[in-house]
């Protein structure tokens, strides 16, 4: 799924708790507690939707008392709303491990192993099959690749470089080079 700038989706409001000014929140950080610990937590535009000041654990997700104090009605309005954490904040991804953010990825350059230029990465995508990279090529349309191991040789996260050895079908035709596998 596409990211905002500087921002990773964290959790998600799912509706209003109790007659308190709680909000229901699913967390989607691998220790769902962590984040409630990445401090506010923003909108997609970065405007600050509540800051955490205790949780406790629902069958469903969490009941969160915010600073902000908000009516059930309000949060309801609220309701599917992503919660972002500023990417500065959160640990490390362990790319060895096959860990990545998605806001790591956005705008990184994708290289062919032959070392051609393929475009920048628009957006990663979850359409029911597995994720899927958007490249936007320098010129044409957009076009997706399966984000395996397989065409995802190498991540250089640091150096925004993702180098890819797809299938050479996948490339749209004006990237693909007869006569030469990946």
């Amino acid at each position: 799924m596409s990211q905002p700038a500087g921002l990773v989706a964290v959790a998600q409001i799912i509706g209003a708790f109790g007659v308190r000014g709680e909000v229901r929140v699913r967390s989607f950080t691998e220790a769902p507690e962590a984040a409630f610990s990445y401090g506010p937590l923003m909108d997609e535009a970065g405007q600050i939707v509540l800051t955490p000041k205790s949780w406790r654990r629902l069958n469903d997700g969490f009941a969160v008392i915010t600073a902000e104090q908000r009516q059930r009605e309000d949060w309801e309005r609220l309701r599917s709303t992503r919660l972002h954490a500023r990417r500065e904040v959160l640990p490390e991804a362990a790319v060895d491990d096959g860990e990545v953010y998605v806001a790591d990825l956005i705008g990184a350059r994708v290289e062919h192993a032959d070392g051609r230029r393929l475009g920048l990465v628009r957006a990663l995508h979850n359409f029911g099959a597995g994720e899927l990279v958007e490249v936007q090529p320098e010129t044409g349309q957009t076009y997706f690749l399966p984000f395996t191991e397989e065409v995802f040789t190498h991540l250089d996260i640091a150096g925004r470089v993702l180098t890819v050895a797809p299938d050479p079908a996948l490339l749209p035709e004006g990237l693909s080079v007869r006569g030469r596998a990946g």
